[in-house]
């Protein structure tokens, strides 16, 4: 089924809705177009991709509920479902909001920009020079955590790790020159 885009105003909704559903403390971690249009850098996604670590009780059960009462696409998918978990990913995700019991954090930016850019899709370039013109990642910082997982990839076989490293080398060298795919 086809639902509508989401703009800031929905998700924002969607996270006050998931914390009135859920019966006890978690963590809601948002990821992809979710930060993209809480921070600004687009007006509406079509997809909300969320992880739940720990999940909030009660939580997973009102998601397909949500589904249907705001027609939004909600989705359980992180970077670390695509690319190894870069270390302190936590540390650095930064806090949105409080709902209830249930906190809620943008994703590593990091870690949302190396799982872009190994995908290289054109709307994945895109919210990489964001997150950088944004400053919610700097050059140097992302290349040492792709250096932190680079023995890690070979544990994803859809990875092409010469490719994935030779993105990385274009988006550090874009953050300096200007020069985006």
């Amino acid at each position: 089924m086809r639902r509508e885009v989401s703009t800031a105003v929905k998700v924002r909704q969607l996270m006050r809705r998931l914390g009135d559903a859920a019966r006890g403390p978690g963590r809601i971690y948002l990821v992809g177009g979710a930060s993209a249009v809480l921070v600004g850098w687009r007006s509406a996604t079509v997809d909300v991709d969320i992880k739940l670590a720990p999940e909030p009780p009660g939580v997973f059960q009102a998601i397909a509920h949500l589904k249907e009462a705001l027609n939004m696409n909600i989705e359980l998918a992180a970077p670390d479902d695509f690319i190894p978990s870069l270390p302190d990913w936590r540390e650095r995700s930064p806090s949105v909001a409080q709902h209830g019991p249930v906190e809620f954090f943008h994703y590593d930016f990091y870690a949302q920009a190396l799982a872009k850019i190994e995908r290289g899709h054109e709307q994945d370039w895109g919210d990489v020079r964001a997150m950088h013109g944004y400053g919610l990642i700097e050059r140097q910082r992302l290349a040492a955590l792709f250096d932190a997982i680079k023995t890690s990839i070979p544990r994803y076989p859809a990875i092409d790790v010469a490719c994935f490293a030779g993105r990385v080398d274009v988006a550090t060298n874009a953050m300096d020159d200007g020069q985006w795919p």
